[in-house]
C-alpha cells in the first residue's frame, strides 16, 4: 500500500506547488475513517481510495481532486459527515465528494428506480463539476481491476453494469485508454471463452506479422524521409474487445478483419498532418470510402486526427491514423488532458464548456434528462446517449449536426430542436424527399418539413435512436395517454387495494408518490393503465406491510396469485406466468419489457414475432395489448390512434432456449416428397411445427404455409436460408417479415 509520503511526492513530481499540508491531512482523515474496514480481497479497506488517488496522479489532477478521491467513500461508508468535510477540507471538496455519494435512503419501490436515482445524482453532480466524473471513473477502474475477489453472480451485474454505462461514459468524456481496460476487463468476465479466443488468434497472428509490419513500417519511414519530413510510426493493434464486437456488428470471422493491426503517424503539427497524407496518398492507392478528416470535423468527445486506409507496401490492406502529440494525448485521457483541470485550476466548467465539445455535450445531455422523465427512462435514455459511433449531418445553411449510427430524420429533427421534432412531418435529403425513417449517413443534408398541426405519433419511439428524440416524443404523448388511461388505472388500482383488505383514497397514495418515483397521482394512474407499473407495487408504496408473494415470471416480474396477467372482467385475453397452469389448459409466456402488471398480452395472430425483431405492443382498451413486430402491415390500420402505441422490448434468457410463433410460406415444386423435404430441413433446425397449411397455386408450384416456433430472428434465418437452397424450393417469405 502507498504510503503518504509517496502519494505527495507523486503530485509534486507534476505539480511543484502542491498543498503538501491538504495532502497530508486527506491521507490520515481517510486512513481513521475507514479504520478496520475490509474489502473482499481481505485487504484494508483505505487500499481502495488511495489506488483511486493513484490512478488520478497518473492523470496528473489538481489537489482537491485527489484529496476528494482518498475521501470519496467517507459520507457513504464512514460515520463522517458532509459538514464535517466542509468544515475541514473545504466546500469544493466537500461538494466534489457528495457528488459521488450513493443516496443512502431511497424509499423506492422498485430497484431500477433506485439505480436510476443514483445514476441521475451523479450525473447531475458531474454537470456541476466534472472532477467527479473523473474521481468516479478511477474508482470504477480500481473495482474492475480487482473484480475477480468478487462473487461470481454479483461480478457479472458489476461488469454489465460497466459495459453498458461507465466504459461509454468515458469514451464520450475522449478517455479511451480508461475505456479499454474497462472493457478489456468486462468482456473477460462476462464472456472467458470468446476472450480467451480472440486473444489466442491475436497472439498467434502477431507472431506471424512480425516481419511484414516491420517491413511495411520501413517503407513508411523511407518515403517520409525522402519527402524531408518528421515524423513518428508507430504500430498498433486493435483490443479484444473491439474486435469482437467488430465481429458481432458485421458477423464476419476473424481472418476476413483487415484492420487488426494499423499504424500511427505523429506530425509536428496540423499542417504537417495533411502533407503526411499527402505523401501515403500519393505514394499508395486509397481504399475507397476510407478517408474521415476528424480534425477539421472533430468528434463530440473532441477526438481529432486523419483516418485514411490504403493499398500499401505488398499489396496489404493498411489503416493508418494520422495526428499531433497534442492530439494523441487527448486520444488517450480526453477531459482528463484538458489544462483547465490542472495546477489548481478546477472547478472553471463554464471555460471548459466553451473549450470542450465533450463536456457541453454532457452538460446538454444532463440538463435534457433531468426534466421529468420517470427513473427508468433516465436510465435508458443515457445509456441510449453513451453509445458514440456517429455520423455527420447538415442543415440547409450549413449546421453540423452529430448523431449516433442508425439516426433517422426524425432524430435530426430532435437534434436541431424539440419543436421542430414535433412538428416533422416529412424530410429532403440531398435535396430527395425521403421516409422519415430512413437511416441517415455521413455528409447528408438534411431539410426537415414541418407543420404547426402535427403531433409525433407515439410509434415513432420505436423508429429513433437518440434518447433526446424518445424523450420529447413520450413527453408529447403523455398528456393524451394519462388522460386516457388514468381512468382504467384508477380501476385497477382501486380493485388491487380491496383485493388486499386496504383502503384507497388519493390522499393516501399523494404521501407515497416519492416511493413510486412519480410526480403525480394521475402520472401513477396512467402508468397502471399503460402496463407500466404494476397495481401491487402502489399498495406496497403506500402499505409497506403488504407481502409481495407473487411468482417471478419470464419477464424478470411478479405474476399476480392466480397465475394469469388479464383485466378481472369476462372475455378478456390472458397472459400466463410461466410455472402456474391454469384450468383451461397452458398458454405460452411472453418473456417483454415494457410490460406490466395487469394487461394481457398476446402475440399477433398472423404472423408472430421473435426475439431480434423490433416489436410494438397496440393496446385495445378492455381486450389487452398485442405485440407485432415494427415491419408487420396489420399496424397501418393503428396509424390513427397514436396513443396505443406502446413502447416494448425483448427481455429473453438465452439459457432457456425459448420457442416463439411466426409464420412462413414456402413456394415448392409439385411433386412427390417435396413436402418431407421441406420438413426434414425444419426439423433439422430444432423448430416447431405447429400448423401446416398446403394451397394449390398451379399444377407445377404450390404455396405451404407453415406455423414455426422459433427461437430468435437467426435462427429463423438460418432455416429460411437453407430453405432457399433446398431443389425443391421456388421461394420462401415470412408473412410480415
Amino acid at each position: 500500500m502507498m504510503r503518504q509520503y509517496e502519494l505527495v511526492e507523486r503530485v509534486k513530481a507534476y505539480n511543484p506547488n502542491a498543498d503538501e499540508a491538504l495532502l497530508n491531512r486527506g491521507y490520515v482523515y481517510a486512513m481513521k475513517a475507514h479504520g478496520a474496514q475490509k474489502r473482499a480481497s481481505g485487504d484494508p479497506y483505505f487500499s481502495h481510495p488511495l489506488e483511486v488517488a493513484a490512478i488520478l496522479t497518473e492523470l496528473r489532477l489538481d489537489d482537491a481532486t485527489i484529496v476528494a478521491a482518498l475521501l470519496h467513500d467517507t459520507i457513504e461508508d464512514t460515520d463522517a459527515t458532509r459538514d464535517e468535510l466542509d468544515a475541514l477540507f473545504g466546500r469544493q471538496i466537500g461538494a466534489l465528494v457528495d457528488g459521488l455519494t450513493k443516496l443512502k435512503k431511497l424509499d423506492l419501490v422498485t430497484k431500477e428506480a433506485a439505480q436510476a436515482e443514483n445514476l441521475r445524482k451523479l450525473l447531475l453532480a458531474i454537470a456541476d463539476d466534472v472532477r467527479v466524473l473523473l474521481v468516479k471513473l478511477a474508482d470504477r477502474l480500481h473495482n474492475m481491476r480487482t473484480l475477480h475477489f468478487v462473487p461470481p453472480a454479483k461480478r457479472a451485474r458489476i461488469a454489465q453494469e460497466t459495459v453498458e454505462l461507465y466504459a461509454p461514459l468515458a469514451g464520450r468524456m475522449g478517455m479511451q485508454g480508461m475505456r479499454d481496460e474497462l472493457d478489456d476487463i468486462c468482456f473477460r468476465t462476462l464472456y472467458p471463452d470468446a476472450y480467451a479466443t480472440i486473444v489466442d488468434r491475436l497472439n498467434a497472428l502477431r507472431e506471424r506479422s512480425v516481419d511484414s509490419i516491420a517491413d511495411i513500417q520501413r517503407a513508411f519511414e523511407e518515403r517520409f524521409a525522402a519527402a524531408g519530413m518528421d515524423v513518428q510510426i508507430t504500430g498498433r493493434a486493435k483490443k479484444p474487445y473491439s474486435i469482437w464486437r467488430k465481429m458481432e456488428r458485421k458477423s464476419v470471422a476473424f481472418e476476413q478483419l483487415s484492420d487488426i493491426f494499423g499504424f500511427r503517424v505523429i506530425a509536428p503539427d496540423v499542417p504537417n498532418c495533411y502533407r503526411a497524407l499527402g505523401v501515403l496518398h500519393s505514394g499508395w492507392p486509397t481504399v475507397p470510402g476510407r478517408f474521415k478528416d476528424y480534425i477539421s470535423t472533430p468528434k463530440e468527445n473532441d477526438y481529432r486526427s486523419l483516418h485514411t486506409t490504403i493499398v500499401g507496401p505488398g499489396h496489404q490492406r493498411v489503416e493508418l491514423q494520422i495526428r499531433t502529440e497534442a492530439m494523441q494525448r487527448f486520444a488517450e485521457y480526453g477531459i482528463a488532458a484538458h489544462a483547465l483541470y490542472k495546477d489548481g485550476l478546477g472547478g472553471n466548467n463554464d471555460a471548459l464548456a466553451r473549450e470542450s465539445r465533450a463536456y457541453g455535450w454532457l452538460r446538454r445531455t444532463v440538463e435534457l434528462l433531468a426534466e421529468g422523465d420517470n427513473p427508468e427512462e433516465f436510465l435508458e435514455h443515457t445509456k441510449l446517449e453513451l453509445f458514440n459511433d456517429q455520423v455527420f449531418c447538415f442543415t440547409p445553411k450549413g449546421r453540423l449536426i452529430a448523431l449516433p449510427r442508425g439516426a433517422t430524420p426524425i432524430d435530426f429533427a430532435y437534434a436541431v430542436h424539440t419543436n421542430v421534432g414535433n412538428g416533422c412531418v416529412g424530410a429532403k435529403i440531398n435535396g430527395k424527399t425521403e421516409s422519415l425513417v430512413v437511416e441517415l449517413k455521413n455528409g447528408d443534408e438534411v431539410e426537415i418539413i414541418r407543420s404547426d398541426a402535427q403531433t409525433p405519433p407515439a410509434a415513432w419511439e420505436a423508429v429513433v435512436v437518440t434518447g433526446k428524440a424518445r424523450a420529447a416524443i413520450r413527453r408529447a404523448t403523455r398528456a393524451a395517454v394519462r388522460a386516457q388511461y388514468a381512468g382504467l388505472g384508477r380501476q385497477i388500482v382501486q380493485r388491487a387495494f380491496e383485493r388486499n383488505g386496504k383502503a384507497f383514497t388519493d390522499e393516501k397514495l399523494k404521501m407515497s408518490l416519492h416511493r413510486l418515483a412519480r410526480v403525480s397521482i394521475d402520472d401513477v394512474l396512467a402508468a397502471v393503465g399503460r402496463g407500466e407499473m404494476h397495481s401491487l407495487d402502489v399498495v406496497r408504496a403506500v402499505y409497506p406491510e403488504v407481502q409481495d408473494e407473487r411468482p417471478q415470471t419470464s419477464l424478470g416480474l411478479p405474476a399476480p396469485a392466480n397465475g394469469w396477467f388479464g383485466l378481472e372482467h369476462a372475455g378478456a385475453l390472458r397472459f400466463k406466468a410461466p410455472g402456474v397452469e391454469p384450468a383451461d389448459g397452458p398458454q405460452p409466456s411472453i418473456p417483454i419489457r415494457g410490460l406490466r402488471g395487469d394487461l394481457p398480452v398476446r402475440f399477433a395472430p398472423d404472423g408472430g414475432a421473435v426475439p431480434g425483431d423490433r416489436i410494438v405492443g397496440i393496446l385495445d382498451p378492455g381486450q389487452g395489448i398485442t405485440i407485432y413486430p415494427i415491419q408487420s402491415p396489420a399496424l397501418k390500420e393503428h396509424d390513427d390512434h397514436p396513443e396505443r402505441w406502446l413502447d416494448v422490448r425483448w427481455d429473453v434468457d438465452l439459457a432457456k432456449r425459448e420457442r416463439f410463433p411466426v409464420r412462413i410460406v414456402v413456394t415448392s415444386i409439385n411433386e412427390p416428397g417435396s413436402l418431407a423435404r421441406i420438413t426434414q430441413i425444419i426439423g433439422a433446425y430444432e423448430a416447431n411445427i405447429d400448423d401446416v397449411r398446403m394451397i394449390s397455386r398451379s399444377p407445377d408450384f404450390h404455396d405451404i404455409v407453415f406455423d414455426l416456433g422459433v427461437y430468435d430472428v437467426k435462427h429463423l434465418g438460418a432455416i429460411i436460408a437453407d430453405l432457399r437452397q433446398a431443389p425443391v424450393v421456388s421461394n420462401v417469405q415470412r408473412v410480415n417479415g
